[in-house]
Protein backbone atom coordinates (compact mmCIF):
# COMPACT_ATOMS: atom_id res chain seq x y z
CA UNK A 1 0.00 0.00 0.00
CA UNK A 2 1.42 3.41 -0.89
CA UNK A 3 0.25 6.14 0.74
CA UNK A 4 1.23 9.92 -0.11
CA UNK A 5 2.11 11.88 2.95
CA UNK A 6 0.01 15.32 3.41
CA UNK A 7 1.58 18.38 3.40
CA UNK A 8 1.53 20.25 7.48
CA UNK A 9 -0.39 23.02 5.62
CA UNK A 10 -2.64 20.46 4.04
CA UNK A 11 -3.21 18.99 7.33
CA UNK A 12 -3.71 22.36 9.43
CA UNK A 13 -6.47 23.42 6.67
CA UNK A 14 -8.63 19.91 6.99
CA UNK A 15 -8.18 20.64 10.62
CA UNK A 16 -9.56 24.02 11.00
CA UNK A 17 -12.41 23.18 8.63
CA UNK A 18 -13.51 20.57 10.73
CA UNK A 19 -13.08 21.90 13.50
CA UNK A 20 -15.13 25.04 12.21
CA UNK A 21 -17.75 22.70 10.61
CA UNK A 22 -18.24 20.93 14.10
CA UNK A 23 -17.58 23.70 16.58
CA UNK A 24 -18.29 26.89 14.71
CA UNK A 25 -15.37 29.57 13.71
CA UNK A 26 -15.74 31.28 17.41
CA UNK A 27 -15.31 28.42 19.15
CA UNK A 28 -12.43 27.21 16.09
CA UNK A 29 -10.56 30.60 16.86
CA UNK A 30 -10.60 30.55 20.48
CA UNK A 31 -9.49 27.27 20.74
CA UNK A 32 -6.22 28.11 18.02
CA UNK A 33 -5.93 30.99 20.13
CA UNK A 34 -4.53 28.71 23.19
CA UNK A 35 -1.72 27.70 20.97
CA UNK A 36 -0.29 31.07 19.53
CA UNK A 37 2.45 32.56 21.64
CA UNK A 38 1.85 36.10 23.29
CA UNK A 39 3.96 39.35 22.92
CA UNK A 40 5.64 41.85 24.63
CA UNK A 41 8.02 41.57 27.80
CA UNK A 42 5.52 40.50 31.11
CA UNK A 43 8.53 41.27 33.33
CA UNK A 44 8.61 45.15 32.22
CA UNK A 45 5.58 45.63 32.29
CA UNK A 46 4.56 44.11 35.35
CA UNK A 47 7.47 46.34 36.97
CA UNK A 48 6.19 49.18 35.24
CA UNK A 49 2.49 48.25 36.42
CA UNK A 50 3.27 47.52 39.97
CA UNK A 51 6.28 49.71 40.78
CA UNK A 52 4.74 52.06 43.12
CA UNK A 53 3.09 49.27 44.97
CA UNK A 54 3.45 47.14 48.01
CA UNK A 55 3.03 44.24 48.07
CA UNK A 56 0.56 44.46 50.79
CA UNK A 57 -1.38 46.78 48.50
CA UNK A 58 -1.63 45.02 45.24
CA UNK A 59 -2.74 41.87 47.89
CA UNK A 60 -5.44 43.84 49.21
CA UNK A 61 -6.60 45.02 45.66
CA UNK A 62 -7.13 41.45 44.42
CA UNK A 63 -9.28 40.81 47.14
CA UNK A 64 -11.49 43.25 46.55
CA UNK A 65 -15.16 42.14 44.93
CA UNK A 66 -14.74 43.07 41.12
CA UNK A 67 -16.94 45.46 41.18
CA UNK A 68 -14.50 47.33 43.91
CA UNK A 69 -11.80 47.07 41.97
CA UNK A 70 -11.68 50.56 40.12
CA UNK A 71 -12.65 52.45 42.63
Amino acid sequence: MNVQAKSLSEITRNAIDLLSKEMGIVDTVRFLNQFTTGYGNYTEEREGLFKDLTLDEVLATIKKPPNQQNG
